[in-house]
């Protein structure tokens, strides 16, 4: 059951991507086999130019079978870029295309599955299993927050990056992960048998499942057992519908009561009263101290709103201008959840689908609190969030600070191609983008670190690459070195 069985007369197109890529081989070398999929064969490969490795997952086209199964492959490659900056997901590098394979270049994680660590481990402490639980339904709310369903929670879809004891947990594999919008539901029946949600074998159901997959996996970390289990797949099902839990064979009584109250509240048969991601992090067992904090995580939206928001008005422009030139790939999470937002598909986003689409991720951000996040983004002040807009504010910053992004952001500015952004340079960018051409050179000053009246590359690229606290204190203090130097009377430039 980990794929859907499809049955089309559409004739499938030859292509998973939308348009040509290089050779895979022109740039990477390949090496041995790491492991073995239902659709793909994972190799060692180390790319050409700097000797690093990395897994490439060749996927042969001839196990495509209709339109579907490309469409499946093209959304598996956008999910990743959509998720692949979370620190507990694998990067993805790039997307390769020929004749007969579709390559996915991701970072190497050499430390196994967890599914083999649970073998060799019987079962966790309850401290080991909070700690990776953390990670795991982390890996859950982002892809919630980023309106991304996973369908296939498992054990086996996670790797260590090394073979340390405390080496990182990282999520690998989004073959069945989907898009969706909220109170939208599924019906195909997918996933792995000991760890599939009784409302997907009810075929109705939303993205409570992947909570109810990892109350499996914590339910084995603690006990090395699954708690729904018989001797063949229709068996297994039969018990999940029964939903009844051992908690009283060893190891059991000896876990404690707050480890066994998330476990019944993950795995809770009822898929809207089931706790959420959101609420499992933030459950007392979860976190360290006894109690849970006051404050939860914000989720991966509301930071990358918040983070656009303290951003000066050039650095917004220029993510603006690198957000619109990413590839299709990259960008395809983001536009998702724009249409996710976008409740009345008018192509902008309003204050109250804001307002919602938060709510419905677990914010507890008060009104002028999302009204500030709401103007921010809004960059134009027309009073919604464009596309354009969308996409700027919510980009993850590793997107903003690579170097050929930084290259393309400082030349649509630098007109000229004389090295330097200059005040009309500025003004006419601000006119392309429909932004107000005001305190133009407040701009200017607060990244030009010579004085000199213009940005150069340099200049511009330590603005997208420090915080933007850091830029701030160092905007206050050259306007503080300047005023001390004038009110002593002394050249600044000597």
């Amino acid at each position: 059951m980990k794929r859907r069985t499809r049955f089309s007369i559409l004739k499938p197109s030859n292509t998973v991507l939308p348009h040509p890529t290089p050779r895979l081989r022109d740039h990477f070398a390949m090496g041995k086999k790491l492991g073995q999929g239902q659709f793909g064969t994972t190799y060692l490969c180390r790319e050409k130019s700097t000797g690093i490795d990395f897994a490439c997952k060749s996927i042969p086209k001839r196990k495509l079978l209709c339109k579907e199964d490309y469409d499946d492959v093209w959304r598996e490659i956008q999910i990743m870029h959509h998720l692949s900056e979370h620190p507990c997901v694998v990067r993805i590098k790039g997307a390769y295309e020929d004749n007969v394979f579709v390559h996915l270049v991701m970072e190497l994680c050499e430390g196994g599955e967890l599914f083999d660590r649970i073998v060799q481990k019987g079962h966790y402490s309850e401290r080991e299993a909070a700690k990776l639980m953390k990670t795991i339904v982390g890996v859950v709310e982002a892809c919630h927050s980023l309106g991304v369903m996973h369908r296939d929670l498992k054990p086996e879809n996670f790797l260590f990056n090394t073979s340390d004891e405390d080496a990182q947990l990282k999520a690998i594999d989004f073959g069945l992960s989907i898009f969706y919008k909220p109170g939208q539901y599924q019906f195909d029946v997918v996933g792995s048998p000991y760890y599939v949600a009784p409302e997907v074998l009810h075929k109705n159901y939303g993205p409570e499942i992947d909570v109810w997959s990892a109350g499996v996996i914590l339910y084995i970390l603690l006990s090395g057992v699954p708690p729904f289990w018989a001797e063949s797949d229709s068996g297994i099902f039969r018990e999940i519908l029964k939903g009844k839990l051992d908690f009283e064979s060893d190891p059991w009584p000896g876990i404690t009561e707050s480890a066994k109250d998330l476990i019944k509240k993950m795995l809770d048969r009822r898929p809207q009263q089931r706790i959420t991601a959101h609420e499992v992090l933030c459950h007392p067992w979860i976190v360290d101290d006894i109690v849970a904090p006051d404050k939860p995580l914000d989720s991966a939206v509301i930071s990358r709103l918040k983070h656009f928001s303290a951003m000066n008005k050039l650095k917004k422009m220029a993510v603006r201008v690198i957000a619109e030139r990413l590839s299709e790939e990259e960008i395809g999470g983001l536009k998702q959840l724009f249409k996710m937002l976008d409740v009345d598909n008018s192509g902008t986003i309003t204050f109250e689908e804001l307002k919602q689409g938060l709510n419905r991720i677990g914010s507890n951000l008060t009104e002028s609190e999302i009204k500030e996040l709401m103007d921010a983004a809004d960059t134009d002040c027309s009073g919604t969030i464009e596309y354009g807009e969308f996409l700027a504010a919510t980009l993850h910053l590793n997107k903003m600070e690579r170097e050929e992004n930084l290259v393309t952001a400082f030349s649509y500015f630098d007109k000229d191609g004389s090295g330097y952004i200059t005040m009309d340079e500025l003004q006419q960018a601000c006119k392309d983008l429909g932004l107000s051409e005001t305190q133009l050179d407040e701009m200017i000053k607060e990244v030009d670190q010579d004085n000199d009246g213009r940005i150069d590359y340099a200049e511009f690229t330590t603005m997208m690459r420090k915080s933007d606290d850091e830029m701030k204190s160092r905007s206050m203090k050259g306007a503080l070195n300047f005023d001390l130097a004038e009110a002593l009377g002394v050249d600044d430039n000597t």
